[in-house]
């Protein structure tokens, strides 16, 4: 272990405050320990407790404080740091150290898995069947499977290949975490004179954190600081926005198409189906239109069939424009297709993740600040009145948080501009084939012009309810 005197003034080490939070061992095992507590307990309250009249915490907690804030917000601000308190790899690390240490078969070793096993086994479901994991019973078994089988693989596998392969937001967090401002690294000076490597045989991912710097990537890094504990000369250092991003590092295939699934799985169908569908015009739109045509000649029972097909119409445009609109770029600038396509796809980064921020901070007033107040005290007796909504959507004021919109394409295409400069061609050529490889950005762009178009013109209708039969007989009564 080497020792070190004085950090750089953007090493977060160096920060008392980020100091303790980041990387004193009690402080993180204590939060490591709160978060296993909640995780477990709110699976067992959700098991016990199955509705939502008699169970808001379970719900509250995964979908109102886990997904909004200790994901998104920090993937976009810090990294990956939920990953390095999340009970999973918590647990994972001490499983593995007395499991079966087997090297993970190869055709398991696929990054993808975890990304559509997130994209299928939770989106595509999800616009179909929108109340399914809303219960509290439904969520608390879906994360007591996905343990089960999370436990399984740490006992079996070495080197946290769950992590790496199977879990659902694994290299979803890898991809999206690229946009933050931080990075870990080691100091060049100090780390010349290691012959002891304690940063590297800390890591439960087998990493090699004093080869970050110069690769421009962290790999598989979770942020769970067993390396800076084990070596002073480890850094995390605050750097520009998406620095990552600006720069050659190897690609990843999975990690291309865990953004252009996601974009289009969560931004762009959210679009068409949460916010064009509570338009007064609702009907008017391709997917209901679609949806309506098929409800006239197949029974789907309960499937909520405008999502369905805004999800598919959503995941169908955002391949096309992506895919067609890089490969007509290629094109123009004589490259190869394939390093072009893997090369300028991460500019699509900053649509969900920056732009998403736009949803958490409006609906952080709709819901999720009185679900998590009301769901923890509801559990552990805290004495609080009954906690209202902070905001309704009649307030205009929450929409001050879609600037975030616009922030997400405005820096997609400002990433898409350093990304074209690594590719190798004359620069006329590329000027030209900027906006063809940005057509999903300007897709995503238009879209939310269109959605303020639409409702400043149309006006919102009154009811809005995902069971699209009933939504669609109430609209015809209310207008006869």
């Amino acid at each position: 272990m080497e020792n070190f005197i004085k950090r750089d003034k953007n090493d977060i080490f160096g920060i008392p405050f980020f100091n303790i939070i980041f990387k004193n061992r009690f402080f993180q095992r204590l939060i490591q320990i709160i978060v296993l507590f909640l995780f477990c307990y709110a699976i067992y309250f959700g098991i016990i407790n199955p509705t939502k009249e008699e169970n808001l915490f379970t719900t509250a907690l995964f979908w109102g404080l886990f997904w909004p804030f200790f994901m998104v917000t920090t993937l976009a601000t810090f990294g990956r740091i939920f990953c390095g308190v999340c009970p999973h790899g918590f647990i994972g690390k001490y499983i593995t150290k007395f499991g079966l240490k087997k090297d993970m078969p190869k055709m398991l070793k696929n990054p993808l898995i975890g990304v559509l096993l997130l994209f299928f086994g939770w989106w595509f479901v999800y616009y179909m069947f929108p109340e399914f994991f809303k219960t509290p019973y439904s969520t608390a078994m879906m994360f007591l499977v996905m343990t089960v089988f999370a436990v399984i693989f740490y006992y079996i596998y070495d080197k946290m290949a769950y992590c790496k392969y199977i879990c659902p937001i694994g290299t979803v967090t890898k991809v999206f975490s690229k946009v933050g401002f931080t990075k870990l690294e080691t100091y060049k000076s100090e780390c010349q004179s290691c012959r002891t490597f304690d940063c590297a045989k800390a890591c439960s991912y087998d990493l090699k954190p004093f080869t970050f710097e110069k690769k421009n990537s962290m790999e598989d890094c979770t942020l769970c600081m067993d390396c800076a504990s084990s070596c002073e000369n480890v850094a995390f250092k605050f750097k520009k926005p998406s620095n990552t991003l600006f720069n050659k590092f190897k690609t990843s295939k999975a990690e291309v198409w865990a953004l252009i699934l996601l974009t289009a799985a969560i931004s762009i169908t959210m679009s068409f189906h949460h916010a064009l569908s509570r338009s007064a015009i609702f009907e008017e739109f391709f997917w209901t239109k679609t949806a309506r045509y098929f409800e006239n000649i197949i029974d789907f029972g309960g499937i909520d069939t405008v999502g369905l097909f805004a999800f598919l119409y959503a995941v169908l445009i955002s391949i096309f424009l992506s895919v067609g609109g890089i490969f007509i770029a290629s094109k123009i600038m004589r490259v190869d297709f394939s390093n072009t396509f893997y090369t300028l796809g991460y500019a699509f980064a900053p649509l969900f993740i920056i732009g998403g921020l736009s949803h958490i901070g409006e609906f952080f007033f709709y819901s999720y600040a009185s679900n998590i107040v009301n769901g923890f005290n509801q559990v552990f007796n805290l004495g609080f009145e009954n906690m209202k909504p902070l905001a309704t959507r009649k307030d205009e004021w929450v929409h001050i948080f879609n600037i975030f919109t616009h922030f997400g394409y405005i820096w997609a295409f400002v990433i898409m501009y350093f990304r074209l400069k690594l590719i190798n061609t004359k620069r006329y050529l590329k000027l030209i084939a900027f906006p063809f490889a940005s057509a999903l950005i300007i897709f995503y762009m238009s879209l939310n012009f269109y959605k303020v178009y639409v409702f400043k013109t149309y006006g919102a209708n009154v009811i809005h309810n995902h069971s699209n039969h009933q939504m669609k007989t109430e609209t015809q009564k209310s207008i006869n």
